[in-house]
């Protein structure tokens, strides 16, 4: 550490380490799960659905984590209080509790439990096997969780590699030995195959979670002596860069994956699970539930680790008469009480949050980029994002059994490309330049 201090470098090594343990992170059960479907769906249109997938899938979150570097704050709090001091700790507490003990991580434990062990208890089973897993998940979670300072040891060394390989083993089979033919698209895919992965993207949440994850790795290459803004923002990117890449190009061998399995397994209609099952099965037989399990595990141990080990340093850092590790603890056992809910139930209930606030979190990481732009006047933030807002409120809203169908319906014709699922893209834009107009009317300080 000393010499890292004195020389201020830092070896390939760790950037390498760092990468790996960025990948590890965003990678849970979901983004395994959503290309296999994304394959099946868009059979011979794979290729395009695939790039936009891996727009919002891999391009999004680099782009998050590279605009908490480039703002120069210390959290997502601070950043999102550029728009307002109130909506920043709003934002950011939301985006924490949906990422964190409320939706994510509980899904983690859920997940890795449907996928990793009931197929192997049969049919019936009671609500038992489900609580005494989930236990001993987060309880492994927590004790991870609670050494901050062995993650990157722990996880870019040992527990990346390992998902890795599992993963590439049966990419590789799938390449070289494909089970079939693409066949014909699913009706969203024929002629806008691209925006429809680009909105399938959205499910991984990694755009939610990059702002997240972004100050682990920053705090990482912090802890090596680095303090300098250009060369701090230098290793962010290398890092990110190695998580993206690897993301895409284990999104692409899914979703090739998932679109030649249609002609030996069926069309499963989005059940990404049993895509993964049973091409594990076709492949390796009585071992390929086994193999999958094991993946599914790593991933979702991964996230949960990282997930807790930030939700518990923000609300430390919020309320400092909790310890972390205090927090860590609570939300454990809070995301623990959650998974025995079951996944259909988790997954509902966080639809209508995550539709809501992810535009948001777009709409930040592009005036973070744009900042310099406009000056940095609150009035640029504060615009797009309330006109972001009322579009994504309402789509969360449609998610629930609240009646908004006037709304909908409304904005569904007046708006451009609302029919996809990118309707506040205008209205954000609107709402900036708007913004902009009445800054230049009341000018005052900027927000820096």
């Amino acid at each position: 550490m000393g010499v890292f201090l004195v020389s201020n470098k830092v070896p390939s090594s760790f950037v390498v380490v760092v990468g790996l343990m960025l990948f590890a992170l965003f990678f849970g059960a979901g983004n395994l799960i959503f290309p296999a479907a994304l394959g099946q769906a868009s059979g011979e249109n794979m290729w395009l659905a695939n790039a936009g997938f891996l727009v919002t899938g891999a391009g999004l979150p680099l782009l998050g984590i590279l605009a908490l570097g480039i703002s120069g704050k210390d959290d997502l709090q601070s950043l999102a209080s550029r728009t307002h001091p109130i909506f920043g700790l709003l934002f950011t507490v939301v985006l924490y509790l949906s990422i964190g003990p409320l939706f994510a991580i509980p899904r983690t434990g859920t997940v890795s439990f449907e996928i990793a062990i009931r197929p192997f208890l049969g049919e019936e089973i009671s609500f038992v096997p489900l609580l005494i897993f989930t236990i001993i998940f987060f309880v492994v979670t927590c004790y991870i969780s609670i050494n901050p300072s062995k993650m990157v040891d722990i996880i870019g060394k040992w527990l990346t590699p390992a998902m890795l390989l599992f993963i590439l083993i049966l990419m590789a089979f799938v390449v070289f030995k494909p089970m079939g033919t693409f066949q014909p698209p699913h009706e969203d895919y024929t002629s806008h195959a691209f925006f429809t992965g680009f909105q399938q993207g959205y499910l991984t949440m990694d755009a939610l979670a990059a702002f997240v994850f972004g100050i682990i790795v920053i705090n990482a290459i912090r802890d090596k002596g680095i303090t300098n803004k250009k060369q701090l923002l230098a290793l962010c990117t290398k890092s990110a860069l190695i998580a993206a890449a690897i993301l895409a190009l284990i999104y692409t061998g899914l979703t090739y994956l998932g679109a030649t399995s249609v002609a030996e397994i069926g069309d499963l209609e989005g059940n990404g699970g049993q895509v993964l099952a049973q091409v594990a099965g076709y492949y390796f037989g009585p071992y390929g539930g086994f193999l999958l399990g094991f993946i599914v595990l790593l991933a979702c141990l991964t996230t949960s680790v990282g997930l807790i080990t930030a939700c518990s340093s923000y609300f430390h850092k919020l309320m400092p008469s909790i310890s972390y590790k205090k927090f860590a603890v609570i939300f454990s056992v809070i995301s623990t009480g959650f998974a025995n809910f079951g996944l259909t139930q988790l997954i509902s209930l966080s639809v209508p949050v995550l539709t809501a606030i992810y535009p948001l979190a777009i709409v930040l990481i592009v005036l973070t980029f744009t900042h310099s732009l406009f000056k940095g006047r609150s009035e640029v933030y504060q615009g797009s994002m309330l006109f972001t807002f009322v579009v994504s409120l309402f789509d969360g809203l449609s998610a629930t059994p609240i009646d908004v169908s006037g709304v909908t319906n409304f904005f569904g014709k007046v708006l451009p490309l609302y029919g996809i699922g990118l309707g506040w893209i205008i209205p954000a834009i609107v709402g900036a330049v708007l913004g902009y107009i009445i800054s230049l009317m009341r000018p005052k300080a900027p927000q820096k």
